[in-house]
């Protein structure tokens, strides 16, 4: 069970991750930050560390020093958590039903094998991380990209983080899965230089299927976006699923929803497995399997999503 969150949610946030240098998630070089928390929960989530809200313990066994030569995170683990595995291999188990997250074999683990997904971070610590790339947005338009997990959980953060960005002229942008109250979009949306958006299927029930959550209020967010924010540049994107929306006829119904807006272009992403190992180093298991992604049936996709921004 997630702990509730103590500090004020205005001045501080939970991120998982700061990226420097992308070029993928907004115009230009971006400074992205990633924020701890999602709503949904899809099959194949190459983030799980960002699923849960408060900062969870990770375990990669390629950095530990073994029991042999160092046991110092069962030293300090008052819950039993840490023990040696049943295989009798050298390197920790961690028994996840006894761990209850207090973090502290991460400070006692010398090799840093034992670490934290998501810190507490200051509006202050965000604008500084963002800043020290500054030299690069001039020229290419970039700026700060909220992306998570979903960014809209931890609203009251990111609405004043943003507020702060726009003052210093730094180009705003987030990554939403759309599934949120339509007043955090209100609260965002003002501060924003541009939006980007999933839209992963236009089936209510394979989208529930595949993420827990059907896909009515995505939906009724996106119209509602374009009709209270007409001027704000939306980039909608799919993730490509094999088995899920990889037919031509379902990235077709997504651009006849999205299709007529002069604000909104579209682009498919491809399926990938780079997130697995995160799986093993949190206890989880990645149980979603599917068939390679054809890159001949790819194009093929990608021209039709090519044709709603033409």
């Amino acid at each position: 069970m997630e702990e509730t969150i103590l500090f004020d949610k205005k001045k501080y946030g939970y991120v998982f991750n700061i990226q420097h240098y992308s070029v993928h998630d907004g115009p230009g070089i971006r400074t992205i930050v990633f924020l701890k928390g999602c709503p949904l929960r899809c099959k194949w989530c190459s983030n799980p560390e960002s699923q849960l809200q408060n900062p969870e313990l990770g375990y990669n066994p390629n950095k530990c020093i073994g029991i042999a030569k160092c046991l110092k995170c069962a030293e300090v683990c008052i819950y039993g958590a840490v023990k040696q595995p049943q295989d009798q291999s050298d390197i920790i188990a961690i028994d996840r039903q006894l761990c209850n997250e207090c973090l502290l074999c991460t400070e006692a683990c010398p090799s840093k094998a034992l670490e934290v997904f998501g810190k507490q971070t200051s509006i202050d610590d965000i604008i500084k991380a963002v800043e020290k790339d500054s030299v690069f947005y001039g020229r290419s338009g970039g700026g700060l990209t909220f992306s998570g997990g979903e960014p809209l959980m931890q609203v009251e953060f990111i609405s004043e983080v943003l507020k702060v960005a726009r003052r210093r002229r730094i180009n705003t942008t987030i990554e939403t899965c759309g599934y949120a109250d339509w007043s955090s979009f209100e609260k965002v949306c003002p501060h924003l230089n541009s939006l980007i958006m999933d839209i992963k299927c236009m089936d209510s029930k394979k989208h529930l299927e595949f993420t827990n959550s059907s896909n009515e209020l995505i939906l009724n967010n996106f119209k509602k976006l374009c009709e209270e924010f007409p001027n704000l540049p939306i980039l909608i994107r799919t993730p490509v699923i094999p088995g899920f929306n990889d037919s031509e006829e379902d990235i077709q119904a997504i651009v006849d929803f999205i299709r007529g807006r002069t604000n909104v272009r579209y682009e498919l992403l491809p399926y990938h497995r780079l997130g697995q190992q995160k799986y093993n180093s949190l206890g989880r298991e990645y149980s979603f399997d599917c068939k390679k992604l054809d890159d001949v049936k790819f194009n093929r996709l990608k021209a039709i999503a090519s044709s709603m921004n033409s």
